[in-house]
């Protein structure tokens, strides 16, 4: 059962451009990013996280590139992993130029942090003899010191200013293969900057809210700040900036899409916040589902009502329900329709049982 959005989310179509084996932009899916934590020349723990990530849903993962050791790196790691690998490039132009070389499907530069033009010419002439695309990743925390003279702090204009700059150096050395991003740390700086950019370019937009902390706080404003851009129709590929485990990140980034009915994956489990009429310790077995359940991959609507006040019509709305009842008397639903009954420590092991059921139906 699919629960349908009240609203359709019009999304502006932009231009189609290939990282590696998967499209950004035009009528591709929005795609989930993250960024690997380990260090890059440890190549056998770099490629273990990367498949961790791709386990969890990553479409496509960066990896940082500081020096010649970890750029010579990616030659192997790119031979042994699935997903496409973007080359994080902090300050040195022929990081860029190696990572290419290596098989990068993507470079990440900031071109505040790269310097002169030619230097940037370098990294472009680089992607097209690999066939590598290019993401300029403006940043508020590193733009260029002549725009900060002219505007005196980061703000929106700064950052698209920055990314217009940039584009049309591309644009003049006949290189369109880019998306672009203007993150900053402040979320009202960096959903004006993405709006403004919207409007002046068609190329596709990689958002993300940066430095944005740890998995609590962190979690929040992305969502607000992606969650808002979403909804207007802007963005074609995102990344939730985390503190924490970086599959955190994309399971944090499949929640944002999931709750807008943009992609599904996994379950989702619609559940009460818990109060005195709850039949069942809700949070405890919400909690206990969650781990459970992790393994799922494909998507299933689940949901855990503590009492009758809300749990029928919920159930009515997912691929399962349950509805706390008295007594220990509770009661199942599968595809809206009362199932069994079911007492309190039999909730657990019911419910997973009707899930992997239900998949396994479906394959």
């Amino acid at each position: 059962m699919e629960v349908r959005p009240h609203r359709i989310i019009q999304r502006k179509k932009t231009r189609e451009i290939k990282v590696g084996n998967v499209s950004v932009g035009g009528n591709s899916v929005i795609s989930v990013q993250s960024m690997t934590n380990t260090l890059t020349t440890d190549v056998k723990k770099t490629i273990e996280q990367i498949n961790l990530l791709e386990e969890a849903g990553a479409d496509i993962v960066r990896v940082s590139c500081p020096d010649e050791e970890s750029t010579k790196s990616l030659k192997q790691i790119v031979k042994e992993v699935n997903i496409p690998i973007v080359a994080d490039i902090h300050f040195h132009y022929k990081r860029a130029i190696e990572a290419a070389e290596m098989g990068a499907s993507c470079l990440r530069i900031n071109p505040g942090n790269i310097g002169k033009k030619d230097r940037i010419l370098e990294i472009v002439k680089a992607a097209k003899d690999n066939n590598c695309s290019i993401r300029i990743g403006v940043n508020a925390g590193s733009l260029d010191k002549k725009l900060l003279e002219k505007y005196k702090e980061p703000c929106p204009d700064a950052l698209v200013e920055s990314a217009q700059y940039n584009i049309k150096l591309l644009e003049d050395n006949n290189f369109f293969n880019f998306k672009i991003s203007v993150k900053s740390s402040d979320i009202f700086l960096t959903v004006k900057a993405y709006k403004t950019l919207s409007k002046v370019c068609n190329y596709p937009l990689h958002l993300g809210v940066t430095e944005a902390g740890g998995l609590f706080t962190g979690s929040i404003k992305s969502s607000i700040g992606i969650g808002q851009l979403l909804m207007d129709g802007i963005g074609d590929t995102i990344r939730v900036s985390l503190s924490s485990d970086p599959v955190d990140e994309v399971k944090a980034g499949y929640e944002i899409l999931k709750s807008l009915g943009i992609r599904s994956r996994g379950v989702n489990i619609i559940s009460c916040p818990s109060c005195a009429r709850q039949a069942f310790p809700v949070i405890e077995t919400v909690r206990k589902l969650e781990k459970r359940l992790s393994h799922i991959k494909k998507p299933i609507n689940l949901s855990i009502i503590g009492c009758v006040v809300n749990g029928p019509g919920e159930a009515a709305q997912t691929d399962i329900g349950l509805t706390g009842g008295g007594h220990d008397n509770n009661l199942l639903y599968i595809t809206g329709i009362p199932h069994t009954k079911v007492a309190n420590s039999e909730i657990i092991e019911k419910v997973v049982k009707l899930v992997e059921d239900k998949i396994e139906e479906t394959n």
